[in-house]
C-alpha cells in the first residue's frame, strides 16, 4: 500500500516485515487478515512515540536552559542542587506536581478537567502535519500550512473554556484579554503569509522549504518576518506578551484554579506551543532543513529551532509586560499596516 509519508512508510516496511517473519515462526499464511492494518497501526505508533520524544526532551532541556539562562542574566544562581548543574531539578518539580491532589472548586462546570488535556491533544496533532525534516513528517499534505493555522485558531477559545468554566471571575477577565489581544494579532500574522504561499506556489510544507534552496524568505522579506516573529510572541503569550497573568492584578489569570497536575500539564502544553511557534518560523522564513551537507538535516532545523527558542527567552529576561492599550495599539497601529506593507513590496519586487 501507498503512505502519503516516508517517516511511517518505513515504519509501515518494519512492522510489515516484523509479521513476516512471526506468520513463518507460526506457520501463519502471509498476508493474512488486517495484516496490512496491524502493520500501519504499528507504523502510527512508532511515529507518535518518536514524536513525543522529540518534543519531551524539547521541553526538558529547553526548560531547563530558560531557568538556568534567566538567572544567569539576572544575576541569579537558578537550578544548582538536584543533579549536575541542575538539570535534574525539572524532574523533581515534575514529581512534586503529580504528586498533589488534585482538586476541582464547587463552582466549576464538569466540562473544566477535561479541556486542558484537549489542549494537548490538539497541539500533539498539529504536530502530526510539521515535518521536522525532508522524510520525518506524520500526515504530508499540500494544504498542511491552511490546516496548522486552522487547528491554531482554536487554541483562544480552547483557552477561554478553561476560565470560563473554572467559575472564577479572575480567570474569565484573564482569558478575555488574551483572547483579544490573540485575535488582533492573527490578522497580520495570516497576512503576513500570503507573500510565502504566493512565493513557493502552495500550501504544503515541503514546497516552502524547497522555494528556500537559493534564498531564505527572512532575505526577501524581512518585514514580514518581524511581523510574524512579533505576532508569534503574542500567540505565545511570552513577554512582553503575557497578559494571561498579573500578580497585582489577576494572579495566575486563567490558570487559577487549574490544580497542580493540570499546572505541570499546562507548562508542557506552553513549551510545545513554543515547539511549534519555532518550527513554523524555521520552516516559513529561515529555509527549514536546508543548510550544509557536514549535519543531516533534521540537525539543521533543531538547532534553528532551539536559536530562537533562546532569543524568544532573552526577550523575556529583559523585556516588561506591556499594558493592554498598548498591545492593541502596536497590533492594530503598526503590526496590520506593516504586514499589508509587506505583501505590496513582495508582489511588486518578487512575484511576475
Amino acid at each position: 500500500m501507498h503512505i502519503n509519508s516516508q517517516a511511517i512508510s518505513q515504519y509501515y516496511n518494519y512492522a510489515d516485515s516484523a509479521l513476516r517473519a512471526a506468520s513463518g515462526i507460526l506457520h501463519v499464511q502471509y498476508p493474512f487478515q488486517y495484516a496490512w492494518a496491524i502493520a500501519l497501526v504499528a507504523a502510527a505508533i512508532i511515529f507518535l512515540v518518536v514524536l513525543s520524544l522529540i518534543d519531551s526532551l524539547y521541553t526538558y532541556v529547553m526548560s531547563w536552559a530558560e531557568r538556568k539562562l534567566m538567572a544567569r542574566m539576572q544575576s541569579r544562581h537558578g537550578p544548582t542542587y538536584v543533579g549536575k548543574f541542575g538539570f535534574l531539578q525539572n524532574f523533581a518539580d515534575l514529581v512534586k506536581l503529580l504528586a498533589k491532589e488534585n482538586i476541582v472548586p464547587n463552582d466549576a462546570d464538569r466540562i473544566f478537567p477535561t479541556i486542558v488535556p484537549a489542549i494537548f491533544a490538539l497541539l500533539f496533532f498539529i504536530l502530526i502535519f510539521i515535518p521536522l525534516s525532508s522524510g520525518f513528517v506524520g500526515i504530508n499534505t499540500s494544504l498542511g500550512l491552511i490546516i496548522v493555522f486552522a487547528l491554531l485558531s482554536f487554541m483562544p477559545l480552547l483557552m477561554f473554556l478553561v476560565a470560563w468554566a473554572s467559575g472564577n471571575k479572575f480567570s474569565s477577565i484573564s482569558a478575555q484579554r488574551s483572547v483579544l489581544m490573540m485575535a488582533g494579532y492573527e490578522i497580520p500574522m495570516l497576512i503576513s503569509l500570503v507573500p510565502i504561499v504566493a512565493l513557493s506556489g502552495g500550501f504544503g510544507f515541503y514546497s516552502i522549504v524547497g522555494a528556500q534552496s537559493a534564498h531564505w524568505f527572512i532575505l526577501l522579506m524581512p518585514i514580514g518576518f518581524a511581523v510574524f516573529f512579533i505576532t508569534l510572541l503574542a500567540e505565545l503569550e511570552r513577554q512582553p506578551f503575557d497578559l494571561r497573568e498579573a500578580d497585582s492584578e489577576l494572579i495566575a489569570g486563567w490558570l487559577n484554579d487549574v490544580s497542580a497536575p493540570y499546572y505541570a500539564l499546562v507548562l508542557f502544553i506552553d513549551y510545545t506551543r513554543m515547539f511549534i511557534g519555532t518550527l513554523l518560523v524555521s520552516i516559513l522564513f529561515l529555509g527549514g532543513w536546508i543548510g550544509p551537507s557536514f549535519f543531516p538535516p533534521a540537525a539543521w532545523i533543531l538547532a534553528k529551532v532551539v536559536l530562537l527558542t533562546l532569543f524568544i527567552v532573552i526577550i523575556r529576561a529583559t523585556m516588561v509586560r506591556m499594558r493592554i492599550d498598548k498591545i492593541m495599539r502596536l497590533g492594530w497601529n503598526w503590526l496590520l499596516p506593516l504586514s499589508v506593507l509587506n505583501l505590496l513590496i513582495t508582489f511588486v519586487l518578487f512575484i511576475k
